[in-house]
């Protein structure tokens, strides 16, 4: 990307418009990300960090400019004079590297959640941006505001060894500043201006600690750790398949689901971030920073295709103990330590360009949610044929779900987009039903599960079962004038979800009635390239952005039942609408491009990779 426009606004002045902030907000399709396996951090073009959770991704925010540019906090560093902006991932990593240009020179900004040698997990997280001065004279400014507890808590900012330290409660940060100018303390920032020559190298990082002591690093240090951070994360991508005609967007996919992996646990978030807003001034604003059941097939199917059996094998043994605590009922979503409880609260932050409420915790993980139980069992599914075998314990509580789904499958739900409204009869929940009871068939033929518990004749039993549900599906969701399976039981609306049907099995792709869904689809959801979720209520103000995971699921479909070059057509699009850095959020508002939802977002990349290695797969096939 390259932006050019006057300075940048300075942290006193959020209202005034730039080149690059409107009353103080980047665009999100601005936003660049970068991670260390437990936090991340949300970098704008303009050389913001303007979300920081720490010491977790799911922790309150240090730095949360992006929700409220006055009472968030943020890490500045920009040039004083107008500048233009290209940036990148160095090639096989998540360290950022923005480069500068002004009238009279050329600045690099290389950014990093850093890693400790070898790639392992220390106590210590740190954040570092290296300068160096590639042509002429810069001279830049930065400005350290920490803003703890989500903005709620001012620091103490004083002195350790004559290095600025900002305190609040359990949580202190340091701003080391070598070669980048002398730190000037306030009450709220820590402030440094400097001027770099050509040649010359700057270094900033910020520890971070929460509730253990603050160790001060030396450069030698940092400089050592950043450059292990890049080794660790070329070595990673370089194990990493990624072969095919979008290879370059599938590794960018798989790098930033690494960045949402929390390492501790293995647990996957559905984003970095909170309350990003579906439509900017509207109230479609969610926590993402949970792990959703509704992801795990996908989840699990895109690690091992990429050749991540560790995370793989780490994230299935996360999710069947995080599920074990409400076993055989499922939550829609758990916490990234397994913990199942995330009640929902506002906080007094403005949002995103006014979109309030700004909330964290999810109170649609309390939500019935039906298709999750097909998720889970296809997921098991996924990871049997990979393993070869399955634990015992896991084998009983994935035949104990079967089992529940028999009694549970007739209840109605709040569905896949866990909507406000009161629940009905879903039709990909059903799929996902039949899902989940036709994978537990297949493994206990297998002899992978148990064919007998405390409900005997359990295959028998479940047959019947996905029999029944199939009739449901077949007699009350698919509508002979429309000619579509649609939304919810005897209702006339659509759902892109159900496109799910064809990706986990529900139904075949000669399917006469499947490939008419495709169609119906195409023809009444989707805009171009993009794809709406679903018609009809959900019990929300306001409207929302195309959905893009529902875009690649669509292409995926358009392979799968043979329209090869319309599929292939339709990803070069999507491929196209990631950002400078190849992100995507949750949605792009068709009109204007704008990313909306949280970012980076896991199911849209997700998609992507399966979308990818299903079309590569066929037009392979198809040439022989």
């Amino acid at each position: 990307m390259r932006v050019s426009g006057p300075p940048v606004d300075v942290p006193s002045d959020p209202g005034r418009a730039t080149a690059f902030r409107i009353d103080g907000y980047a665009r999100l399709r601005d936003y660049a990300v970068i991670g260390d396996g437990r936090s991340a951090a949300l970098v704008a073009a303009d050389g913001s960090v303007d979300w920081l959770g720490a010491p977790d991704l799911d922790s309150p925010s240090v730095f949360a400019a992006v929700l409220d540019p006055v009472r968030g906090g943020r890490f500045l560093l920009e040039p004083e004079e107008p500048f233009t902006v290209a940036r990148r991932y160095l090639p096989g990593t998540n360290v950022l590297e923005t480069t500068f240009t002004t009238a009279r020179g050329s600045l690099r900004v290389t950014d990093a959640l850093t890693l400790e040698a070898d790639g392992a997990l220390g106590p210590m997280r740190e954040l570092q941006r290296r300068l160096d001065c590639v042509a002429g004279t810069v001279p830049l400014r930065w400005s350290v505001q920490p803003r703890f507890g989500y903005g709620a808590h001012r620091p103490r900012i004083g002195r350790r060894a004559g290095i600025p330290v900002a305190v609040s409660g359990a949580d202190a940060l340091a701003v080391c500043a070598w070669d980048a100018g002398e730190p000037e303390c306030t009450d709220w920032a820590v402030n440094g201006r400097v001027e770099l020559g050509q040649g010359g190298r700057a270094l900033l990082a910020i520890p971070f600690a929460h509730q253990e002591p603050l160790v001060l690093p030396s450069r030698s240090e940092c400089d050592a750790r950043v450059e292990q951070t890049i080794a660790a994360w070329r070595g990673w991508a370089g194990e990493r398949s990624s072969e095919g005609r979008w290879q370059d967007a599938v590794l960018r996919s798989a790098l930033a689901l690494k960045l949402l992996i929390y390492a501790p646990s293995g647990a996957i978030a559905a984003a970095v971030t909170t309350s990003l807003p579906e439509h900017v001034g509207g109230e479609r604003n969610w926590d993402y920073r949970f792990s959703w059941v509704r992801d795990s097939a996908f989840t699990l199917d895109a690690l091992l295709k990429l050749g991540c059996p560790a995370e793989a094998d780490a994230y299935f043994w996360w999710l069947m103990h995080a599920s074990q605590l409400t076993h055989p009922r499922l939550r829609v979503l758990y916490r990234l330590n397994g913990g199942g409880h995330a009640p929902e609260r506002s906080l007094p932050l403005d949002g995103y360009r006014g979109s309030r409420p700004v909330r964290i915790g999810n109170a649609a993980g309390a939500q019935t949610q039906l298709d999750t139980y097909g998720e889970l069992v296809q997921t098991g599914w996924l990871y049997a044929g990979a393993a070869g075998r399955l634990d015992a314990d896991v084998a009983r509580r994935l035949a104990e779900l079967a089992d529940f789904v028999c009694a549970a499958w007739r209840e109605p739900d709040s569905g896949i987009w866990e909507v406000r409204s009161a629940p009905l009869h879903f039709t990909q929940s059903k799929m996902m039903c039949w899902v989940a009871l036709d994978r537990a068939i297949d493994l206990c033929e297998r002899g992978l599960i148990p064919s007998r518990g405390s409900a005997r004749r359990r295959p028998a039993r479940w047959r019947s079962a996905r029999a029944q549900v199939r009739d449901f599906v077949e007699t009350r969701c698919f509508s002979s004038v429309h000619q579509c399976y649609t939304r919810s039981a005897d209702s006339s609306e659509l759902d892109a979800a159900v496109l799910l049907g064809l990706l986990h099995g529900y139904a075949r792709p000669g399917d006469p009635r499947m490939r008419a869904t495709v169609d119906a689809v195409a023809r009444e959801l989707r805009h171009g390239p993009f794809v709406d979720r679903y018609s009809g209520e959900d019990g929300l103000r306001g409207s929302e952005g195309a959905f893009l995971a529902c875009s690649f699921w669509l292409a995926e479909c358009l392979a799968r039942t043979g329209r090869l070059d319309e599929a292939t057509a339709l990803m070069d699009d999507l491929v196209g609408l990631a950002n400078d850095v190849g992100l995507y959020g949750e949605e792009i508002d068709p009109a204007t491009g704008a990313f909306l939802g949280n970012l980076p977002q896991g199911l849209s990349h997700l998609a992507l990779i399966s979308a990818a290695r299903a079309i590569d797969s066929i037009a392979e096939a198809a040439d022989g």
